[in-house]
């Protein structure tokens, strides 16, 4: 899953960072409120954390750009002010939680992946998807009860096609959402298609189904109707 931290604390921001990625969490950071705007309306994010006072800005104004083109993107308000109406007007204007600076990482762990779960997953802590099941805490995937042994980077693509089935994914939003920006760099996605292959492969070989269509010319689909 796809996170990105607005921060501007650069040792927190790295420390959180540095925390959620060791949790199989890919990271992202912005120091400044240009920096997350930009970011905000290129990438796509599973969660957003941000810090409502930025050298450059107000955070209440990035969650108000969330809110108006990404509605299923999650976000935690962190900072350091205790104010009721600062948290009153973050959830107000659409944040799903708040967390007061100074808070334990494992805390902002575990809030995040309950947003997460509750957007994507209806809130339950294991995702059925007919002979599918999957624990994702223990990124475990079994299939027809049987434990089918996955990379962790098909499992996030497993878990991609899950949170957006029966949609079309481009190779290019497959790869941003598993590699980051940083892919932006790549000379193409051919990639994509072998990390595909090899999940759709273990699926099948464990007696699933070929829930992963090829959309001629645009992309893939989780198909499950």
């Amino acid at each position: 899953m796809k996170i990105l931290l607005i921060e501007d604390e650069k040792e927190l921001s790295s420390a959180i960072q540095l925390y959620l990625t060791r949790g199989n969490f890919l990271c992202e950071t912005a120091l400044t409120y240009n920096d997350a705007l930009e970011k905000i309306n290129l990438y796509k994010y599973d969660c957003v954390v941000v810090d409502i006072t930025l050298p450059d800005g107000n955070g209440l104004n990035i969650i108000r750009e969330l809110k108006e083109g990404h509605m299923d993107t999650g976000i935690i308000i962190i900072s350091a002010k205790n104010s009721l109406d600062d948290k009153i007007t973050g959830l107000d204007i659409g944040a799903d939680d708040y967390i007061t600076k100074p808070f334990h990482l494992s805390e902002l762990n575990a809030r995040i992946k309950s947003i997460i779960r509750r957007r994507n997953f209806g809130g339950t802590n294991e995702i059925t998807l007919n002979e599918i099941r999957i624990l994702p805490e223990e990124m475990l995937v079994f299939i027809h009860e049987k434990e089918t042994i996955l990379t962790k980077k098909e499992f996030d693509l497993l878990m991609f096609f899950l949170s957006n089935k029966n949609r079309v994914l481009t190779k290019e939003s497959i790869a941003e959402h598993l590699w980051g920006e940083e892919i932006d760099m790549a000379d193409s996605y051919d990639f994509i298609y072998t990390h595909i292959k090899n999940l759709r492969k273990k699926m099948i070989e464990n007696g699933g189904r070929d829930y992963i269509q090829n959309i001629y010319g645009m992309g893939y689909k989780f198909l499950t109707t």
